[in-house]
């Protein structure tokens, strides 16, 4: 079902030509509706995007779509891949989309799109006893097929023509041009667009992004002061240091631009270590163009010191956000505001259901020392582009190359067709990511498919996903695996003859001990001290042992409190022996006890359990 995360808000003006983010362009003239797919994130095609659109209509129907000196909009609409609808004279003119089963792009034609696309290729006439039915909804039976391109095969996207070469629907050949010329009876095409098309030919202007600003510009101006006066109010309400988080996005371009204009922000950038070098390069020249001070953190080679423990990322459990992102902006805000600060971020809800469903003004969960606000709610993308020409912002060129959203360039929520791109534009990284996961999946009895089709971004795969698969023929259970690390009571709880009770557990493994020890973890439950073999924790009464052997014993007060001790150290000892170093953990606790050094140290913590909730 459509997923609305906002108004549906691309217009058009048909006296300019031109995409409208209202119901008036600023010539006077009211604008009409364009019927697009939630959730609407609209945006610009750049020239790739119509180069890439131009090459793929030429390569199946003969022909370029999109004419020279017209302003084009793509709106991503949900798919198990990547999908853009194309609209340009305000009408969508059909879908670009990737498709997995083929590794490569196909255009899907609506019925405007298809008048503009018909020529010599992947054509089927119908005859005119048919042409009623199909106009009313009803795919193409291969009896009524009386002509066909021969080189239509089946799955080709194909146009529906009448005998008086009318276009009358579009859709997918379930058989080829030569079996619907001879069969008396099957599906030839399954119609995905019927009806007439208008036959008026619109006028071809000559049009830029320049004549859509201008166009626009009373409804940029509006948004603009209603985000000026947002971004002050914040900042009088909270009075901490202003801050503006940059990614090197466009995202967080327009929201450090705005917030400048009002403010003198400093700029904060959490390099993951898995950025672009496009990226980096974009940051450090924004911050120099801007005159603002660069509060910088970097992840270095966390990501791929993780990974081993961790496996890969997927869309279910990015553990890659919080070890190289969110532990590196904990860190840079720990290191340079005391008490705290204020950072407005380029958040938008028509990026997610869950940003659609938050606030505009929040504290960060995982930094408890920072507030987060964002003045860019409700914009599209198109209302940030729009912005960005207006202000001539130099904005990452990545964008101009073929992605829409640029943020680490391994992410598990990446499309497949982002990894080609990366594959074209950055071999050396594609090449690294690539080796892992097929090393990955031999040693996990995995197909080399789970790698290169991109199937390891999953936990569960989704159906549509799990149908290409087998379809395929490719079995994504694995034979083998890392156990993970478990934890078994071994003799529940029982009265401890000095008083209290004791309770009993092990790991069925051997501890690294030493690896334990130097991040002083076990602090957190009391004071430590160890021998061969043995660590101990004491906070009076209250005891834990771990040996090296596995074993853990705590003791408590009662079984409730001896319950709470041995979960205490497990998770502690959990914590010591998975610890990144991300330093994330430095923001929640309330006692300032931890520093970071390759990897945690706890020193002198004064409040028992504080720690215990990162």
């Amino acid at each position: 079902m459509p997923h609305y995360l906002g108004e549906l808000l691309l217009y058009w003006c048909t006296s300019c030509d031109l995409p409208i983010l209202g119901k008036t362009c600023a010539c006077g003239a009211s604008t009409q509706k364009i019927d697009i797919t939630p959730p609407g994130d609209i945006r610009p095609a750049f020239q790739y995007d119509i180069d890439l659109i131009n090459r793929t209509t030429e390569k199946q129907f003969g022909i370029k779509l999109i004419p020279r000196g017209v302003p084009v909009v793509l709106n991503k609409a949900p798919y198990e891949d990547r999908m853009d609808e194309v609209i340009f004279h305000g009408t969508v003119m059909g879908s670009l989309r990737f498709e997995l089963d083929r590794m490569d792009w196909v255009f899907i034609p609506r019925l405007e799109g298809a008048k503009r696309l018909l020529g010599n290729k992947k054509w089927i006439i119908v005859d005119q006893g048919a042409v009623e039915y199909i106009l009313k909804g009803a795919s193409v039976l291969a009896p009524g097929v009386i002509d066909a391109e021969p080189g239509i095969v089946e799955d080709d996207e194909v146009i529906v023509i009448s005998p008086k070469k009318m276009v009358i629907a579009t859709g997918r050949a379930r058989m080829n041009a030569g079996r619907m010329l001879t069969h008396e009876k099957g599906l030839a095409v399954k119609t995905r667009w019927n009806g007439h098309v208008d036959e008026k030919q619109l006028q071809e202007q000559k049009r830029t992004w320049s004549d859509a600003v201008d166009a626009n510009r009373h409804i940029l101006k509006k948004i603009e002061e209603k985000a000026h006066r947002f971004i002050r109010n914040v900042a009088e309400t909270t009075g901490k240091p202003v801050t503006v988080s940059y990614s090197g996005g466009k995202d967080s371009l327009a929201t450090l631009l705005l917030v400048r204009d009002v403010l003198d922000p400093e700029i904060l950038f959490a390099d993951t270590g898995l950025e672009f070098p496009e990226t980096l390069d974009n940051v450090n020249l924004t911050a120099r163009e801007l005159d603002l001070p660069l509060k910088l953190q970097s992840s270095g080679d966390a990501f791929w010191q993780s990974i081993n423990n961790f496996g890969p990322p997927t869309v279910e459990a990015r553990w890659c956000c919080k070890v190289c992102k969110l532990g590196a902006i904990a860190r840079v805000i720990e290191n340079n505001y005391e008490n705290g600060c204020l950072t407005f971020i380029g958040q938008r809800k028509y990026e997610s259901e869950i940003r659609a469903n938050s606030e505009h003004i929040w504290r960060n969960p995982w930094v408890g020392n920072q507030i987060g606000a964002t003045p860019i709610q409700n914009w599209t993308a198109m209302h940030v582009w729009l912005y960005l020409f207006w202000k001539k912002a130099k904005y990452n060129p990545l964008y101009e190359q073929g992605f829409d959203r640029i943020g680490c360039w391994l992410c598990p929520s990446a499309s497949m067709a982002d990894f080609q791109r990366l594959r074209e534009i950055h071999p050396e990284l594609s090449e690294k990511l690539e080796n892992y996961l097929k090393e990955y999946a031999s040693c996990s009895g995995l197909p080399q498919e789970w790698a290169t089709m991109g199937l390891w971004r999953w936990q569960v795969l989704p159906k549509s996903i799990k149908a290409i698969a087998e379809k395929k023929g490719i079995n994504v259970v694995p034979g083998s695996e890392k156990k993970p690390l478990k934890f078994t009571m071994t003799s529940g709880y029982r009265p401890c003859r000095s008083g209290g009770m004791t309770a009993e557990g092990s790991f069925g493994t051997p501890l690294a001990l030493p690896s334990i020890e130097v991040t002083g973890l076990l602090r957190v439950i009391g004071n430590t001290s160890s021998i061969d073999g043995m660590i101990l924790a004491q906070d009076g009464e209250r005891t834990v042992h771990v040996y090296a052997s596995g074993t853990v014993v705590a003791r408590g007060r009662d079984e409730e409190n001896a319950k709470e001790m041995i979960g205490l150290a497990e998770k502690t000892i959990r914590r010591a022996l998975s610890c990144t170093g991300c330093g994330l953990c430095t923001g929640q606790c309330a006692s300032h006890a931890i520093r970071i050094n390759g990897t945690v140290n706890v020193n002198d913590c004064q409040k028992t359990f504080q720690v215990t909730r990162v």
